[in-house]
């Protein structure tokens, strides 16, 4: 197993449904965030195609100008989902608790995880199911920054770097047989050091670890 038991622990061990009951109408990253996550999908993703927008809620970034044939999307509260227009339809499931996806074998194009994979406290378990309901050749998009909710974070990577959760992201690829090698997308965008002084706020740093099936 890539993670111990001590590295998946949260601070707040309650149930994640108790936790995500109520909806959060918000952007998690900022807009600069969101533009750059938005322009990856428009180079990467394929009009016509099956799209599984995974740890979903009510926006899912996906470039308005193109047509997908299916938008699948799971989360964790269903207010959200239900407010989200690109979805074709969604599930609503804790996998932490069941990482079992009610979904065909290799039955979509592309999976997307857009700043949620640091919940994730069985992530070998939701990678192979990544990778079996995809087609040979579908592509993994997983995107992240710095922020999170602290209380829910797995131990390693709340206690991590951000160069260390990029590595770790690459092992959760690099432990299920059958993916390429993962590329590493990274755009930090540092302030001048004279604005850092004076304690003015960058951009969230862009992350992104993509992959594909064999």
């Amino acid at each position: 197993m890539l993670l111990r038991p001590e590295q998946r622990e949260k601070l707040d061990p309650t149930n994640d449904q108790d936790f995500y009951a109520f909806p959060r109408f918000v952007t998690h990253v900022d807009q600069g965030f969101i533009d750059q996550l938005t322009t990856l999908y428009r180079q990467r993703l394929q009009p016509n195609t099956r799209i599984l927008d995974l740890m979903s809620s009510w926006v899912s970034h996906l470039p308005d100008d193109i047509e997908f044939s299916h938008i699948e999307g799971h989360g964790m509260n269903q207010e959200e989902l239900d407010k989200n227009p690109r979805l074709d339809h969604y599930f609503v499931q804790n996998l932490n608790d069941n990482p079992k996806f009610p979904l065909d074998n290799a039955s979509f194009d592309a999976v997307l995880i857009a700043v949620s994979v640091q919940y994730l406290q069985y992530p070998e378990a939701i990678f192979s199911e990544i990778h079996r309901i995809l087609k040979p050749g579908g592509i993994v998009i997983i995107s992240f920054s710095n922020r999170m909710f602290y209380q829910k974070a797995i131990t390693i990577w709340r206690d991590g770097t951000d160069l260390s959760r990029i590595q770790l992201v690459k092992g959760y690829f690099q432990e299920v047989s059958g993916f390429n090698k993962p590329e590493i997308i990274s755009n930090t965008s540092p302030l001048p050091s004279f604005l850092q002084i004076l304690g003015i706020i960058g951009s969230d740093p862009f992350y992104a670890v993509i992959s594909s099936k064999k």
